[in-house]
């Protein structure tokens, strides 16, 4: 599985969990630490870390183990590292003001669901 396939698996579990505003971003022209950012919001502590997870275990059965994690205990912005995809569930106020859209603003975006 390619870090395109796992950044949009990432987001479809979100979106499964009722997150909102799903964003994936292509950052592998923008920096080196990365390929992709997936970006979401949920709307308490209980659906981010369940959100987290419900993306651990789907990636852990397809043998992709996660390198870190942080925030998961306060769950106002919980960080996943997979090395080639990061995702970053936000609680909406935390998203607001760290704006990660706008700092990546110039990676091009997915378009990750069937529909779009």
């Amino acid at each position: 599985m390619n870090s395109k396939e796992t950044a949009t698996i990432c987001a479809k579990i979100a979106e499964d969990k009722k997150a909102e505003d799903i964003l994936i971003f292509d950052v592998r022209e923008v920096t080196f630490i990365t390929d992709f950012f997936v970006i979401c919001s949920g709307s308490n502590k209980r659906q981010l870390q369940s959100i987290a997870r419900d993306i651990e275990l789907k990636l852990h059965s397809y043998g992709i183990h996660m390198v870190g994690m942080e925030g998961y205990e306060d769950a106002l912005w919980i960080l996943m590292d997979y090395g080639d995809v990061i995702i970053h569930l936000f609680d909406k106020e935390k998203r607001r003001f760290y704006d990660l859209e706008l700092l990546w603003g110039d990676a091009p975006k997915i378009h990750w669901k069937s529909n779009a």
